[in-house]
């Protein structure tokens, strides 16, 4: 007979929520809790995050979120006593004239919930990032606290901030089944046959979510698709340039430490089904073209502009590019999925919430109702969007 366990808390999935998650139950007084990851901490798409942090968004849920993960990266240093890559640059957003009356309204909702950010002029923007052409702007939105960082040594001083309180993390233990008992999540079975029995599982899987949760008759609509990404050698030295989110190209880039800038694509209206375990990790020729295509109309200042590298990773995207962070039909079973791309800035906020979910059945922030992310919204047709979309990029706003 297989070895049995025990932890009042089983997370599955070690990556970036998994250990917000683990961290946030432990400051909670919760440490009696079981990471279970099949790698390393942070080894799946964690690493492949793009690292953004910005407060914009026409869901004022989510504009909460990523003001607590804002908070939680500025006070990092003092929180975990070590470097998570947070560079405080600032993050400038630009759009055409057809956004103008949509930016100005999300930005007013923004402040409602605690976002610093103010509209700023074209001018302005030019002394920060002299190498762009801004014609084609009608509106900024700035922040001067947003930025960037790095998911992976996030997910890390999550883990050891949590391992400090008492929470075990075991990698190498991946989690075949979760077990239910009359409608009752009582624990999970790793694939060596181990048991490990809980009160509550929390399931933070991401890309790999629906498949593991199909057996138990719940369909996570979770599709995973391929997001490439470009890191750029400008051939000129910038020097402090923010992050700049264009919507009129519908484009992003964010410095990097090493002198490099990373290139993103916002045009997320085709999209590339991808397996996560199968997946091309680097950026394919159509991409790269336009990605000179792009970077060449928007910083024609770059010069000699070259590509440095290339990767690609998978978002978990849901309906309505919103996450799922709930409670679900079986009693005892917490889902955190389907984060569509949003997930690194808003990390300290989930791993929050799900402890809120664990301890009290409920988010302890009104800003942040736990119904906004409720595994029934799809079903129930009652989707989480913006009331502000912008054309052309509604899905990241």
């Amino acid at each position: 007979m297989a070895r049995a366990d025990f932890a009042s808390v089983v997370i599955v999935g070690g990556g970036l929520e998994g250990a917000a998650a683990a961290w946030s139950l432990s400051q909670r007084g919760v440490t009696d809790v079981l990471v279970l990851e099949r790698d390393t901490v942070g080894g799946g798409m964690t690493g492949k995050s793009s690292g953004i942090v910005r407060c914009h968004y026409g869901v004022g849920s989510l504009a909460a979120m990523a003001t607590v993960g804002l908070e939680t990266f500025e006070k990092a240093h003092e929180i975990f006593g070590t470097d998570i890559g947070f560079r405080q640059t600032g993050y400038v957003v630009g759009v055409g004239e057809p956004n103008v009356e949509n930016l100005r309204a999300s930005m007013a909702a923004q402040r409602e919930v605690g976002v610093q950010t103010e509209e700023i002029s074209a001018a302005d923007v030019a002394q920060m990032w002299p190498t762009a052409d801004l014609d084609p702007f009608a509106a900024f939105a700035w922040e001067e606290r947003g930025g960037y960082g790095d998911a992976y040594q996030t997910a890390q001083a999550f883990a050891v901030a949590a391992r400090a309180a008492g929470v075990r993390i075991r990698q190498g233990a991946q989690v075949a089944e979760v077990i239910v008992d009359a409608d009752r999540a009582t624990g999970v079975r790793l694939t060596d046959g181990t048991v490990v029995g809980a009160d509550t599982v929390v399931v933070a899987t991401g890309a790999w979510t629906r498949p593991f949760l199909a057996p138990l008759g719940l369909d996570v609509p979770i599709e995973v698709h391929r997001e490439q990404i470009v890191m750029i050698d400008p051939g000129v030295e910038l020097g402090p340039v923010p992050v700049f989110s264009d919507l009129v190209t519908l484009q992003y880039i964010r410095p990097d430490v090493r002198g490099e800038v990373l290139f993103g694509n916002s045009d997320l209206a085709e999209l590339e089904p991808a397996d996560p375990d199968g997946y091309l990790n680097r950026a394919d020729d159509d991409f790269l073209e336009l990605t000179a295509e792009k970077v060449g109309t928007r910083f024609p200042g770059f010069g000699d502009a070259a590509v440095a590298s290339s990767y690609a990773g998978c978002y978990d995207v849901t309906p309505d590019w919103n996450p799922i962070i709930s409670q679900t039909p079986i009693d005892g079973l917490i889902v955190a999925a389907g984060f569509s791309g949003h997930g690194f800035k808003i990390s300290p906020a989930v791993g929050r919430l799900v402890a809120d979910l664990v301890v009290d059945g409920r988010s302890s922030d009104p800003r942040i109702p736990e119904t906004d992310f409720r595994f029934t919204r799809f079903e129930e047709g009652d989707l989480l969007t913006t009331r502000f979309p912008y054309v052309g990029a509604g899905e990241m706003r």
